[in-house]
């Protein structure tokens, strides 16, 4: 991904879709606008890791996790909050949708009606990135964000999240789960993985 110019006020302020070729104008500038930018655009290192993901035939979802996990540090970092886990994985699922991961939207029952409409307008933003960003609602988004805690993206809160998450599927989805991960991950992976296993199973055996 690459910004293609900065100049103030002008309609050829334009991104590159990271995953697509056509590309998407920007009206905005200034601080403000480079900040807001920042909630629609994601970093380089963020697309170059989401398309290694796509190369080595990994799910969506896990390319998808690599704007979550950009979204995570510039909360920590104090950039913007969220006001819970979930709108702060919300925030970085929209970004992927828009960057062009073909991440789908959730299924109904799953999540609300305007949840699942955001979602089909991020996809359709990525698929067909030709649409002006309005500047006063990139900045308003901003400004609210700003107004939030970073608590949402501390390591209590996301282990709360995930366990709620989990509670919410089957044992067989879960099983289904780990074994896709497994065929997916490379030989050094798993190693990792396995060892981060006997390590959790013998802490709790120690308790």
């Amino acid at each position: 991904m690459a910004l293609i110019g900065d100049r103030c006020g002008e309609n050829q302020n334009r991104l590159k879709s990271p995953f697509k070729g056509p590309t998407a104008p920007l009206v905005a500038c200034g601080r403000e606008s480079r900040l807001a930018r920042r909630l629609i655009m994601p970093e380089r290192k963020t697309v170059q890791r989401a398309r290694r993901d796509r190369r080595q035939g990994k799910s969506p979802s896990t390319q998808a996790g690599e704007f979550v996990r950009e979204e995570m540090h510039h909360i920590r970092e104090g950039e913007h909050g969220a006001r819970s886990s979930k709108q702060a994985i919300a925030i970085g699922l929209s970004k992927a949708r828009r960057a062009g991961v073909a991440l789908p939207p959730p299924k109904s029952g799953r999540a609300s009606a305007r949840a699942r409409r955001s979602a089909e307008l991020a996809a359709e933003a990525g698929r067909h990135p030709h649409r002006t960003t309005s500047s006063r609602r990139s900045r308003a988004v901003r400004s609210a964000l700003k107004r939030e805690g970073r608590a949402a993206a501390s390591h209590t809160a996301l282990s709360r999240h995930a366990h709620a998450a989990a509670k919410q599927r089957t044992s067989a989805e879960r099983s289904r789960a780990a074994r896709k991960a497994a065929r997916t991950k490379g030989p050094a992976e798993r190693r990792a993985a396995a060892r981060k296993a006997a390590r959790t199973r013998a802490r709790r055996r120690g308790r």
